[in-house]
Order: structure tokens, then C-alpha cells, then sequence
């Protein structure tokens, strides 16, 4: 399955075919439609004008889920569509929170991440921390916001085609395994709101809202 979100993020329409059908499940030659992953949650959109119900890895294949009373055939021409504000609001929130792990990593000892999730409404990267980052957040926020405002492009790219192993990179901050979708460049965020969160003892949660 050629996986065109990852050539162009930006593309919100493609026509394909589908490959493989299995009651609700079908499987397509191409997609520009994601599935969940890294905890970046899946795009929401249609294929052949049904809406997806669910968008599933299987291996290097993606499996997406129909209603039950979809028509369609292998072989069949579909025009698959997905939802551009849920898109880039997950991909705004995605590199995000990239760049907070990542600023975390670089300036406290790089702790422990335990968990991760990227909605259209917010992202959050849980660590283990002993005590509070509350009195952190606001040099958090500043080295992060820095790195938004410089624009800086963002390289997107495989560092093992056969294996789908991609990487992001800022040149002279980061380079990093991620198999999401990515934006151009950092300024496209915008400024960000960072809320502390415990979830135990030990543990500590980030919360990153994109501000209006």
C-alpha cells in the first residue's frame, strides 16, 4: 500500500482502488487516509463516499472499517476524502508535542516517556518525574514557543524505506523517528497553552492546546 499521506500531508482527496474486501473491511492500493498510531489518532473522512468507521495497522498495511451496508468490490474506483480541519489540527498538535518531548529530553535528563495521545482538541506526553513540572512549564513553554517562532522547516523523510522506518528532523535541534504526518515548518503551531496534570505518584503529564 503506497501511503501518500506521508509524500504530501497537505492532500485531502485521492482517487484509488480497492484492493482486498473483507465484509466491512476493505483494504486500498493507496491511501492518503491515517490510522492511528504513535498516538497520533486517525483522520476522519470517506472512501467511495462511505464514512470510515475505523483505521487500522495491520503490518505495513492499513485496514479501514465501512458500515456494514457498503457496496463496495475489489477493483472497484473510490475517491477517498478526509476532513481537513481534524487533519491539521492533529498534525499542529502533533509536532507540538514533538517539540515538548523533545525540549524535555534536551534540558532535564531526559526522562522516561510513558505515554502519549494526539486529539484535534489537545496532545499530552506523559513522563516519570519525581515531584511537580508545574514549576518548569513556563521555561517549557518559552524554549518551545522559541522554536515556533523561528519558523524553522521541518525535514520529513525515510530513513528506511523498506522497513517504513521515517524520521523528522530541525537542523541543529533534533532528529527523530516518527512515522506521523508532519507539517512544513514550525510556524504553523502558532503560540500554545501547557497545563501540568498528575496522574500519580511518579508520573507527570503535559497538556498542549494550540490557542485560538
Amino acid at each position: 500500500m503506497d501511503k501518500v499521506f506521508w509524500q504530501n500531508p497537505y492532500q485531502t482527496e485521492l482517487k484509488t482502488c480497492v484492493t482486498q474486501v473483507n465484509g466491512q473491511n476493505i483494504q486500498l492500493q493507496e491511501t492518503i487516509f491515517y490510522a492511528f498510531s504513535g498516538g497520533q489518532h486517525s483522520d476522519c473522512g470517506t472512501i467511495g463516499g462511505y464514512p470510515v468507521v475505523n483505521a487500522e495497522k495491520h503490518g505495513c498495511d492499513i485496514v479501514y472499517s465501512l458500515p456494514r451496508d457498503h457496496h463496495l468490490q475489489t477493483g472497484d474506483e473510490v475517491l477517498i476524502t478526509i476532513d481537513w480541519k481534524t487533519r491539521y489540527a492533529l498534525m499542529k498538535l502533533h509536532f507540538a508535542a514533538e517539540l515538548v518531548l523533545e525540549y524535555v529530553y534536551q534540558n532535564y535528563g531526559h526522562p522516561r516517556k510513558i505515554g502519549a495521545d494526539i486529539t484535534t482538541e489537545k496532545a499530552r506526553v506523559d513522563f516519570e518525574w519525581n515531584g511537580s513540572i508545574a514549576s518548569h512549564l513556563d521555561e517549557i513553554h518559552r524554549g518551545v514557543f522559541c522554536l515556533i517562532s523561528a519558523d524553522h522547516p521541518i525535514v520529513s523523510e525515510f530513513e528506511y524505506e523498506e522497513k517504513e522506518l521515517r524520521y523528522w528532523e530541525i537542523s541543529g535541534f533534533a532528529r527523530v523517528h516518527c512515522g506521523g504526518t508532519h507539517i512544513k515548518s514550525t510556524g504553523e503551531i502558532g503560540d500554545i497553552t501547557l497545563k501540568r496534570v498528575n496522574i500519580g505518584k511518579g508520573k507527570e503529564r503535559i497538556e498542549i492546546y494550540l490557542k485560538p
